[in-house]
């Protein structure tokens, strides 16, 4: 029988350090916020670590009752505990059990009609490829230590897409739960619990590459001396500051050339928000030219007519004629340009963008989407774009 040294007091007050509580039971104490249990044992004439979960989200009561499994499946000559543990369901038995997989692939097909492609591939991504390491679990059987297992290799290395795993796993445990497929808090949960084991991670911004605003007229020329689907998209996504996939899957009923205005439907947009775009001349001779040689309702067509061209429909123009810039990045370049060589109000700027501008308070009073002003600013994009090099080049618009 262990001897017990611990009291709750000890553990919520013990400095830094390994603290043993008997029968090889250990609160490993790492700072004020972070403590979890840990199960010692020898394999030989190994020492192996079990993790039995965090304090005080496990309690001393708890964690003594889990070591004590522990030392009855030693006796019975179980050397893996880590695979033991994780196939040990409580109520759920295994074979009852579906794994973290099968959960997840029923997750996205009962959630992803709702999401935009993106964040459907997104998600399948994280889930699927980058959650490998809990596949083949019983879905009740993901603990601590397994989610932990997947997240720790990429938690600083990749802070964004950890980050994103993270939330995805939880969501899954989440759905889980729901389902009546597991028990007990959720083990990918931040707050009180992954907070307390995963080390702080230092904030990466990182940015789109853009060319600078004023080397794009000589680049769009450039693009307009390159025959195919490809400079014509490009041309257009510069004109109109859209984002790619905005651009590889616009439809021809989407357009009214005659009002010169694009509407993009919300299903279609990242703010899931209907947005009209102002078409300036030069963009209506790239649509009029595509108009001659249709031969779908998508304006950029694969080789398969019922779909659109890929996203990289572009990339393949800037990879052989750019300077290292993303697709992306003429959104940036739109943005420096009307931000230092305009006078229109932010909000114009931004709503060019499809940004979602204001609190939500701010937004149920401002119903305009100030398309007219919107018009004037792209008309003064696109005669900046199209006009000779020269000091005449600048535009300055008055409020």
């Amino acid at each position: 029988m262990a001897h017990n040294k611990l009291s709750d007091r000890t553990c919520r007050t013990a400095r830094p350090g390994m603290h043993g509580d008997g029968g090889s039971l250990y609160l490993r104490v790492a700072s004020k916020t972070a403590r979890s249990w840990v199960f010692l044992y020898r394999v030989g004439e190994k020492r192996t670590e079990l993790g039995l979960g965090p304090y005080p989200a496990v309690t001393l009561s708890q964690a003594r009752q889990d070591a004590s499994e522990c030392r009855a499946a030693r006796a019975q000559g179980i050397t893996d505990l880590k695979s033991w543990r994780r196939t040990r369901t409580g109520a759920y038995a295994p074979s009852h059990s579906p794994t973290f997989a099968a959960v997840a692939e029923e997750m996205l097909a009962a959630k992803s009609p709702g999401w935009t492609s993106k964040h459907a591939a997104e998600y399948r991504k994280s889930l699927m490829v980058d959650a490998v390491s809990l596949h083949t679990l019983p879905i009740a059987a993901v603990d601590t230590e397994a989610v932990l297992t997947a997240l720790t290799p990429r938690w600083l290395a990749t802070p964004d897409t950890a980050k994103r795993l993270r939330l995805r796993i939880e969501s899954t445990l989440d759905y889980a739960k729901a389902k009546g497929l597991r028990q007990g808090e959720n083990p990918a949960r931040w707050r009180g619990h992954l907070k307390n084991l995963l080390p702080k991670q230092t904030r990466q911004t990182v940015h789109h590459a853009a060319m600078a605003y004023r080397d794009v007229p000589q680049f769009l020329t450039t693009v307009r001396g390159i025959s195919g689907y490809g400079a014509l998209a490009l041309q257009l996504l510069i004109l109109t500051a859209a984002r790619t996939g905005e651009i590889v899957g616009a439809r021809w009923d989407e357009f009214d050339l005659a009002a010169k205005v694009w509407t993009i439907p919300a299903a279609r947009m990242k703010a899931r928000r209907e947005h009209r775009v102002p078409l300036s001349d030069p963009a209506l001779d790239i649509l009029r030219e595509l108009w001659e040689v249709r031969r779908s309702h998508f304006l950029f067509p694969s080789h398969d007519a019922s779909r659109h061209a890929s996203k990289m429909l572009m990339a393949h123009i800037i990879e052989r004629h750019g300077t290292g810039q993303t697709v992306h990045g003429y959104r940036s370049a739109f943005r420096d340009w009307a931000g230092e060589q305009t006078s229109f109000p932010r909000e114009v700027i931004e709503m060019s963008l499809a940004h979602v501008v204001g609190t939500a308070a701010e937004r149920a009073y401002a119903r305009s989407d100030l398309f007219e002003r919107r018009r004037q600013l792209m008309e003064a994009w696109a005669d900046f774009l199209t006009r000779p090099a020269g000091p005449a080049n600048v535009v300055l618009m008055l409020r």
